[in-house]
């Protein structure tokens, strides 16, 4: 009898023990999974793409999830992105105060006064953007305000080709002339980058200008 309540009591203890471990362990697995495997702070880099040269990042922190799902790496404190075409020249400049890149989808997410330059020097205002260089698209369901050298148009949603050298604005809200004698000669907006086809006419009348928005025009200096 005393020998068979020893075995027992051994065992209720052995059992004990191993469940504490897979806990410790449980818990150890977790909190890996959540630790960027790379946290870097200052940073400057440049990015190739099948052996050349195509991105140039500048940000205060940079942090790397290698194990979360989905994997991605963290900008949290700003990002300023430069894309580069064949030739090493600037296509695109890109800053967001905070930016998410999706590794295995090629995809990143920019939110918060997100401001893009093309080469044209066309500038483009947003509060959300998503871009996909798998498939080379860029796009947002957000307001947006596209300033170019005559004019300034607004709407909501939007999308462009990652060059932003031909885009369509979905929900065009209001078209400002620089120029003020162009409104009277035009309606609607017809450029190479915007062609008249893409855009809902707005009749002269109800062109107005667009309020410039507090929060796209403040800039955080990377």
């Amino acid at each position: 009898m005393v020998n068979k309540l020893t075995v027992f009591l051994l065992l209720a203890l052995l059992l004990a023990s191993c469940s504490g471990r897979d806990k410790q362990l449980g818990e150890a697995i977790t909190e890996r999974d959540s630790l960027p495997v790379m946290d870097t702070r200052g940073v400057t880099t440049l990015i190739s793409d099948s052996g050349l040269i195509r991105y140039r990042i500048k940000t205060e922190e940079w942090k790397v999830f290698d194990r979360k799902n989905p994997s991605h790496w963290a900008f949290e404190k700003g990002v300023y992105l430069e894309k580069f075409d064949t030739l090493f020249q600037i296509e695109a400049s890109i800053e967001a105060d905070t930016a998410y890149f999706y590794d295995k989808e090629e995809l990143w997410k920019l939110m918060g006064n997100v401001h893009i330059q093309n080469l044209k020097g066309e500038k483009f205002d947003t509060d959300l953007l998503y871009w996909d260089q798998r498939k080379g698209r860029v796009w947002s369901d957000q307001f947006i305000r596209i300033e170019q050298p005559d004019r300034i148009a607004t709407g909501h949603g939007f999308e462009s080709n990652q060059e932003m050298t031909a885009y369509t604005i979905r929900k065009s809200e209001a078209i400002f002339y620089v120029d003020e004698q162009e409104a009277a000669a035009s309606d609607s907006i017809s450029s190479d980058s915007l062609p008249a086809d893409t855009l809902e006419p707005i009749p002269a009348e109800t062109l107005r200008v667009a309020p410039a928005r507090t929060s796209l025009a403040r800039r955080k200096a990377l």
